[in-house]
């Protein structure tokens, strides 16, 4: 460290103390190329705690009464929140243009359609689902139920406020924006109440099975960029879960980076105009 440098240096024993306490709770995977971002995030919970290093902060998150109370903070400040609304169009395009269509003849019956966002950090993707079927006339008068749920308490708290910044926006058009949110001040603005009222949030560890047993079966399951920050052996977890919670013929939706080579051969790879899905094979 150099003079005026306060920042704790983190060991690499420290490291893989600390990468095996995250992904034992949560599949996070803290990298070596994470290092310095981890140093610099913790900090503050170090001199919080009055604590002097790493490996006494380990320990804390091990053996100490409010360990998993830290550990969930810890993680909560690592784990990458990006989101906005109307992320990767294309494949927006592809589920709206192609696979509704297929679902609706699928669940004419019914009428009726389940979504899940996993990881939704703090809810743009879930609100952006419901304003993409909101005023689809060929769903009108059915049960729309989108689930977003994430690791994050205080991410899900933000989600449930849906009020956003211009960051949120970036990727939005102003006809979207006059649509679907009303204006607050200092550039913010809140999801109208007709694109709030068919999404719910809950918080959900994906490496928990017995309260993630207790979800209903879905449609289609979003899940994009959350899985790269996983190790290999729970992204194998969590994609067998996501085929537990389809419905026969649903459909698992990755984010661009992303893909089941190596994770899976249950799904079947299904050729969209313009992406890969994977579906649960089914009627």
């Amino acid at each position: 460290m150099g003079p005026g440098d306060t920042r704790v240096e983190m060991s690499a024993e420290e490291l893989h103390l600390l990468r095996d306490l995250f992904s034992q709770a949560s599949g996070f995977l803290l990298r070596e190329d994470l290092k310095f971002i981890a140093e610099r995030r913790l900090a503050p919970r170090l001199e919080l705690l009055g604590l002097r290093d790493f490996a006494g902060y380990a320990r804390y998150l091990r053996f100490d009464a409010r360990g998993p109370e830290e550990l969930e903070t810890a993680i909560d400040l690592l784990v990458p929140h990006e989101t906005y609304f109307f992320r990767e169009p294309t494949q927006l395009h592809c589920f709206e243009h192609e696979l509704m269509p297929l679902l609706e003849k699928k669940n004419e019956r019914i009428r009726c359609l389940q979504l899940w966002s996993a990881g939704c950090s703090t809810g743009e993707e879930p609100y952006t689902l419901s304003m993409l079927l909101h005023d689809r006339k060929s769903v009108q008068g059915w049960e729309l139920d989108v689930l977003g749920t994430d690791l994050s308490r205080k991410a899900l708290t933000s989600a449930r406020k849906a009020e956003y910044g211009p960051m949120a926006l970036r990727a939005t058009t102003p006809e979207q924006k006059a649509a679907f949110f009303e204006p607050l001040e200092a550039g913010r603005v809140r999801v109208l109440p007709a694109y709030r009222e068919p999404v719910r949030f809950g918080q959900l560890n994906l490496l928990d099975t017995s309260a993630a047993s207790l979800l209903p079966r879905f449609d289609v399951i979003f899940c994009r960029n959350v899985l790269i920050y996983f190790d290999q052996l729970t992204r194998r977890r969590v994609v067998e879960l996501f085929f537990e919670r389809l419905n026969l013929g649903g459909y698992l939706l990755l984010g661009h980076s992303e893909n089941l080579l190596h994770l899976s051969t249950r799904f079947e790879l299904v050729q969209l105009e313009g992406d890969l899905v994977y579906r649960r094979p089914g009627p």
